[in-house]
């Protein structure tokens, strides 16, 4: 995997949005600083021109109020003026009154290669805003706790991945924060597995991670969009799987000038680790834009940049009790997944659904799997449990994840949709169960977590295949969870119900 990550890259400068901006302490205290490295070539080093231009990219979007159950952010990290509205659109989510205890700053090292992420303790960091502290005393813990983290105070000196990131912290937060600088400096997708590994006890709803990260660097504006693309729809899968087969398949279509597809594929890996098997995480793309479609810019040779949120699902998730769908919301839902692929596969542009010719069951928040099958066999099924958005979109999005996403099988195509059958699933919230007892074949599907391994059936799977309950379980925690057939005997179990229909299903009611 060519993933080109210690290349240096243009120093870039930006423009965008925000409503205040404030920094920690403007008084410098006289210990260790680290002081910023690309003030003056990213964004200005004269604090007002800075705390302007921030300011008028949070003002150019639509302001509101901001999220309190934000978890995650994925930011750009070039200079303002290519990919500061970007970065802008992300951190304009969050809540400006929200009091996170720490912000873990995670970036993909430009400069030095080592064997697993350098945690910065030496000092605080100083931005032309003022200063902002690091939390060293959970840094140093870090250290010793894990040897996967080293304490390299010159590979964060020069870097910039993490440093442009602050100005907007500062200018979008109101109360005072502290932050856990890292360095990621491996390609190892087993050393980033070790370092979410780490980090997994401070992903809660006290903490932000905030995770740097450029997309496509160098190809045209054209080859951009499309793998930045494929990016996009891999991170909405929350899957390191499909992240790193995203990845590899941008290889293979072989775009001209493209040198890598993700410059912080590792931080972004990590990230997924952590929230993959997390059901209370929803992930939402906020915005795209690559240095082409700033006023001017070259667009023979450019740089993508997406923003990603991760949300804690709220507790407003769908009940199984109060939750039904006509035969009007499943005939649109099955519309809905068949025009989205097929768009998809004639190079259309999506045309978003109008909301307001939709019901409220279909706009409602909840999981949702989409199921395909050709001529009676499985061609591609991906779904996911909690949902930050209206169920007519998760099911847009799983639908060409299904189509396109799923590794086991090839990518579909168009003349094959003639013999494809479209399968949904709508999902109601997990519930943990201490005995198989509490599991009905048939009606329940089963979601399994050890570890970091998990996998899951949906209720139908027991009527396609007639087996007992021991073999549903074996089954899944072999082919699905990965742990060995009698892996779910210690792993976590989780119960949830499923709405499913079918396009021959409707076809034959109407009959």
């Amino acid at each position: 995997m060519k993933l080109a990550m210690f290349r240096q890259y243009p120093f870039f400068i930006l423009m965008i949005v925000s409503l205040s901006c404030r920094g920690q302490d403007s008084k410098r205290e006289s210990e260790n600083v680290r002081k910023p490295a690309v003030a003056g070539s990213f964004y200005p080093s004269d604090p007002s021109k800075l705390k302007s231009q921030i300011e008028s990219y949070f003002q150019a979007l639509a302001n509101k109020p901001g999220r309190s159950d934000i978890a995650a952010v994925i930011v750009p990290h070039a200079g303002y003026v290519f990919s500061g509205e970007v970065a802008a659109s992300a951190f304009a989510q969050i809540d400006p009154e929200r009091e996170y205890e720490r912000i873990f700053l995670i970036g993909t090292s430009h400069l030095m290669y080592m064997n697993g992420a350098s945690i910065y303790k030496a000092g605080n960091f100083s931005t032309p805003l003022g200063i902002v502290k690091v939390d060293t005393e959970l840094a140093d813990k870090l250290l010793k706790e894990n040897s996967v983290f080293e304490d390299i105070p010159e590979a964060h000196g020069q870097e910039h991945s993490l440093e442009v990131q602050l100005p907007f912290l500062q200018c979008r937060l109101k109360k005072p924060f502290k932050i856990v600088p890292i360095i990621i400096g491996t390609q190892s997708k087993a050393t980033c597995h070790k370092i979410a590994d780490a980090l997994k006890p401070w992903f809660n709803d006290k903490n932000l991670f905030v995770i740097s990260s450029d997309f496509s660097h160098y190809p045209t504006y054209t080859g951009a969009k499309e793998s930045d693309k494929t990016m996009e729809e891999a991170i909405m899968t929350k899957s390191p799987e499909i992240f790193l087969q995203a990845i590899n398949k941008n290889e293979m279509k072989n775009i001209p000038g493209l040198v890598t597809s993700c410059c912080g594929w590792s931080s972004i890996l990590t990230l997924l680790y952590l929230t993959s098997e997390s059901k209370d995480i929803s992930v939402k793309h906020i915005l795209y834009k690559n240095s082409g479609d700033v006023r001017g810019g070259d667009k023979t040779r450019v740089v993508g940049y997406h923003s990603f949120i991760f949300t804690r699902q709220a507790n407003d998730n769908v009940a199984s009790s109060d939750f039904s769908l006509t035969s009007k919301d499943k005939t649109e839902l099955l519309k809905i997944a068949r025009i989205t692929i097929e768009n998809k596969l004639r190079n259309k542009k999506a045309v978003p659904a109008d909301e307001t010719t939709l019901s409220d069951a279909l706009k409602a928040k909840c999981g949702a799997f989409v199921t395909l099958h050709k001529k009676g066999q499985l061609r591609g099924c991906i779904g996911r449990f909690g949902a930050d958005e209206p169920l007519y979109k998760v099911v847009q999005e799983m639908a060409l994840a299904a189509a396109f996403q799923d590794t086991r099988f090839y990518p579909v195509e168009l003349n094959e949709m003639k013999d494809i059958e479209i399968e949904i699933s709508v999902l109601t919230p997990l519930k943990r169960i201490k005995s198989i007892d509490e599991f009905e074949m048939g009606k329940h599907g089963i979601y399994m977590k050890k570890g970091y391994h998990s996998g899951t059936f949906l209720p139908q799977v027991a009527k396609e295949t007639n087996w007992s309950k021991e073999e549903f379980l074996g089954h899944c925690a072999r082919d699905k969870a990965g742990i060995g057939w009698d892996g779910w005997k210690d792993a976590e179990l989780y119960t949830y119900e499923a709405l499913v229909f079918s396009e021959g299903e409707l076809l034959n009611s109407t009959k």
